[in-house]
């Protein structure tokens, strides 16, 4: 994007983007109801970051880089302080990213290119992230990410969800906080949105939004009877760590009974590195579960204290965000669907094709100016491309 402006207009933009983003967040985070995808989203913190980097000395005090979800005062939910800080990610779009985020961490650490850096790599899991904090091995609290510092209450909510255990297989440390992702998979979204038309319930967007609202209800039984997992990717306050690198401690919480990615690896090699993400998105969509990238840790944990933080996020870690999604079909027929006020939509019928895991056999095509617009008629070869979750 260009950065072609006065310093009137970037301060001007910067303060739109602020609200903008603030706005999409609190729908994302607070509501579980997002109306722009995460490709579009994700555009917004680009610019965003770009101006900033222009014009540092216009950074606003409730600029988006120094904020982390979104702020939970208004939930019916309990509220819990967390006793250590909840951060986000950095977000890498490419491959030369990605080896810039690897060139920055050994310019940081002194290190040159042939000494050893050995990275974890995982799937990055698109679900609603959760700490469990365990004191001598059994479950006391669960608490979701909020702004990082404040998040809700969950505790009586988590303890419906099978994958998480009360108490911790072997021992287990004083005080160990274990954080990792609530999340719906495909079939069982499907299935409870079956249910939720057939009741007349609400219908959900997608499997993050509707694991997000199964979690933070108020009503406990509610959350019963969602279907809900968890994988962890981390861990929070602890009295003591049981290993010296992320990978020995992820072995550890696995070990304890708390599912882990079956696709976390470690190495040391970019080219590896970027083999690992290629693997992941191939196998994306087989996976029982959405994600939207790869997250990339430095192992060795004396090396994140050194790396430490900046702002928002650990200097250690990166998510390499996947590629919005496109595949080729056929535009079958046009109908027209005629919806409850009698509003007349054009549907296009697709020969049905996957993208980014779901198969779409149906788009809306808004109007009738659009479709004289595009020029469509059955018959026709047309591109879908799939960003975050909207088709």
């Amino acid at each position: 994007m260009s950065i072609d402006l006065t310093e009137a207009e970037a301060a001007n933009e910067l303060m739109r983007l602020a609200k903008a983003i603030a706005h999409h967040n609190r729908l994302y985070h607070a509501e579980d109801s997002p109306e722009i995808s995460d490709a579009e989203f994700d555009a917004l913190v680009r610019r965003n970051n770009e101006l900033e980097a222009a014009f540092p000395h216009l950074i606003r005090p409730d600029s988006p880089s120094r904020l982390i979800g979104a702020a939970v005062a208004a939930s019916p939910l309990a509220k819990v302080r967390h006793e250590v800080r909840l951060f986000s990610l950095d977000n890498a779009f490419s491959d030369e990213e990605l080896e810039e985020f690897v060139a920055r961490v050994r310019r940081f650490l002194n290190y040159p290119a042939d000494q050893s850096l050995e990275l974890t790599a995982e799937d990055k899991i698109d679900g609603l992230s959760c700490s469990l904090r365990y004191e001598e091995g059994r479950l006391v609290r669960a608490a979701t990410r909020g702004d990082g510092e404040v998040g809700e209450d969950v505790t009586a909510n988590v303890r419906h969800i099978a994958a998480i255990p009360e108490t911790l297989r072997g021992k287990a440390p004083a005080v160990f906080e274990i954080r990792g992702e609530v999340y719906m998979e495909k079939q069982a979204f499907a299935a409870l949105n079956a249910a939720q038309e057939e009741a007349g319930g609400k219908i959900f967007a997608n499997p993050r939004n509707a694991a997000a609202g199964s979690l933070r209800q108020k009503d406990a039984s509610v959350t019963a009877r969602r279907p809900l997992s968890f994988l962890a990717w981390g861990w929070g306050d602890a009295s003591e760590v049981p290993g010296e690198t992320q990978w020995e401690v992820m072995q550890q919480i696995r070990e304890w009974g708390l599912p882990v990615s079956p696709l976390l690896g470690r190495h040391d090699d970019m080219a590896e590195l970027l083999r690992h993400y290629r693997r992941i998105e191939a196998e994306r969509a087989e996976l029982p579960y959405d994600i939207d990238g790869v997250v990339y840790k430095v192992n060795r944990l004396d090396l994140q204290q050194r790396l430490g933080f900046v702002a928002k996020a650990p200097r250690w870690a990166i998510a390499r965000k996947f590629p919005a999604e496109q595949a080729q079909t056929t535009l079958e027929a046009i109908d027209i669907q005629v919806g409850r006020t009698g509003k007349l939509t054009p549907v296009g019928r697709l020969t049905p094709v996957t993208v980014g895991g779901v198969v779409v056999s149906n788009v809306t095509l808004h109007n009738r100016d659009e479709i004289a617009r595009l020029g469509v008629r059955p018959g026709d070869r047309v591109v879908i491309q799939r960003a975050g979750d909207v088709i």
